[in-house]
């Protein structure tokens, strides 16, 4: 029978850690060709989009996961509802029978975070002990606490829109995390890119992004919505340029951060191959705790 699991089983499910070492497995694993995909469909729908990623990773027991994650950024102010709300369909790759479905807001979250904790891991600078957050919704506190968990941070700045969230999540933050967290008023300290997620969009400048050290999740997806989307278009940079993929890092098979003085950029379009990694955590661990709603779905 296929499981439910809601965002509380996700969160209590899924720790930060355990989260971002099964995402640097999945980018180790898609380094070794022990990957299904990823692939990625996205169309518009009204006052937002709809994506649909879907991947697999090869093991003693392999899986597939597809999830299909909506965004509509206007849901908080017009409806009282997250930006994000979809699912997660996990599955058994030699069969395709679906083993479970979750809530893909939690998941997108923490795998997210772990993705940037991967790559900070790789390509930040060893004494790094400042980071910049902007945005401070969800995706804020995951992306913090991923880069403390790789990083010997001791203050970061963060930045909203609305300064009074910014402030609240100031004061959050730095009791979960021990070090300093102040709420910056504008963008003059320093501030990291977090890069684009679909075609059209953009955060850094193609000429920045072609002078540096650029790390990109999956090629050929950030050449479709990522940030290289548009270095590519501007003639700057070719896909023989990049540095290397995520996974190759990992693996050791091209080198991270090689000086101080280094400008690294992480193209984060964001894969499957991070969903289904999150999604086996939080299946087998449901699994051995007898959490999640049982589902027949062939009755």
């Amino acid at each position: 029978m296929m499981l439910a699991l809601s965002r509380r089983d996700v969160l209590e499910l899924l720790p930060l850690s355990d989260c971002i070492a099964a995402v640097e497995r999945a980018f180790r694993l898609h380094a070794e060709q022990q990957t299904f995909g990823p692939g990625v469909l996205g169309v518009s729908a009204g006052a937002g989009s709809v994506h649909v990623k879907v991947a697999g990773l090869r093991g003693e027991r392999s899986y597939v996961a597809a999830k299909v994650n909506a965004n509509f950024p206007d849901n908080p102010r017009r409806h009282g509802l997250p930006t994000i709300q979809g699912t997660v369909m996990l599955a058994d790759a030699e069969t395709g029978r679906p083993l479970a479905v979750m809530d893909s807001a939690s998941v997108t979250a923490l795998r997210t975070g772990a993705a940037t904790a991967v790559a900070a891991k790789f390509l930040a600078r060893r004494d790094a002990r400042t980071a910049t957050i902007v945005g401070c919704g969800a995706q804020g506190e995951t992306q913090l606490a991923a880069l403390a968990a790789v990083l010997p941070l001791q203050r970061a700045w963060v930045l909203d829109s609305d300064h009074a969230r910014a402030e609240a999540f100031a004061a959050r933050a730095a009791t979960d995390l021990g070090f300093a967290v102040e709420a910056a008023k504008d963008l003059h300290s320093a501030v990291r890119g977090t890069g684009a997620d679909n075609r059209g969009k953009q955060e850094l400048e193609p000429a920045l992004v072609a002078s540096a050290t650029l790390v990109v999740d999956v090629l050929e997806q950030c050449a479709e919505i990522g940030e290289l989307q548009h270095a590519l278009a501007a003639g700057l940079l070719t896909r023989e340029g990049v540095h290397a993929e995520l996974g190759d890092v990992v693996t050791g098979r091209r080198p991270g951060r090689t000086r101080d003085d280094e400008i690294t950029i992480f193209d984060s379009s964001g894969t499957a191959l991070q969903d289904v990694a999150a999604a086996v955590v939080v299946y087998e661990s449901a699994r051995a705790t007898g959490r999640g709603t049982e589902v027949r779905l062939d009755d």
